[in-house]
């Protein structure tokens, strides 16, 4: 079933989309903030997250951007709110589906099994078949898997997508505007959001800006991937 994050403020809405949720069959965890929402998909892997707009510290159509800004996670809205005008741009700033409430568990369950089809099988069609190596290195983007010397590395799906995508242009340097055209689907942006993932990666893959092994910064050109460089022999 699904790793499922649910991010809405009202505590009594939430317990029962957590125990029927579960019941169905699926991982839940959830947040009351969009803070928090941040927090989590940055930093754990999910399949879906449902996405209520009426949020204490930001409204829920910032939520989405700031969202859209970090992962490509689908996003079913789930809110009071049923102007058309509202849903169409929703949708059209990257939610998935949108979801009127009231609504009953079992629609929401179709709703997530439906959005999860369309996901996994564009993600089956884009992905090329093969393992990619770069020195230690082993990235299998059909099955989203990630190895370092044979250990494998936990990496949210942007910090995983970033990493495949210079995995699979090995030692060529890729401009920012292309990062976050491809890993992001931005035609501009902020460049800390790059850093940031790269920094998390580089934590990773256990190393630093300053010395770098596998992940190289060209100020004011791009980004390359390569493998490490053998230390010659004294």
């Amino acid at each position: 079933m699904a790793r499922v994050l649910v991010v809405e403020d009202d505590q009594f809405v939430r317990s029962a989309l957590i125990r029927h949720l579960t019941e169905a069959g699926h991982t839940v965890r959830s947040v009351g903030t969009a803070l928090e929402a941040l927090r989590e998909v940055a930093h754990l892997p999910f399949d879906v997250v449902i996405l209520d707009l009426g949020l204490p510290d930001l409204d829920g159509s910032e939520a989405l951007k700031m969202l859209r800004g970090i992962t490509d996670v689908p996003v079913i809205i789930a809110t009071a709110r049923d102007d058309e005008a509202e849903i169409v741009r929703l949708l059209n700033a990257g939610a998935d589906d949108y979801l009127t409430k009231p609504f009953s568990v079992e629609h929401l369950s179709a709703r997530i099994a439906a959005v999860l089809r369309r996901t996994r099988a564009a993600a089956a069609e884009a992905a090329p078949p093969s393992v990619i190596r770069v020195g230690g290195l082993a990235i299998d983007p059909l099955r989203r898997l990630a190895e370092l010397d044979g250990a494998p590395l936990d990496l949210t799906r942007r910090e995983f997508d970033l990493l495949a995508f210079l995995a699979g242009r090995p030692g060529v340097v890729v401009p920012r505007r292309e990062l976050l055209a491809e890993v992001w689907q931005q035609s501009y942006g902020d460049d800390q959001t790059i850093d940031v993932h790269l920094s998390w990666l580089r934590r990773k893959l256990g190393e630093t800006a300053a010395k770098p092994r596998y992940l190289h910064t060209l100020r004011g050109v791009g980004v390359k991937l390569e493998p490490p460089r053998t230390e010659p022999l004294s």
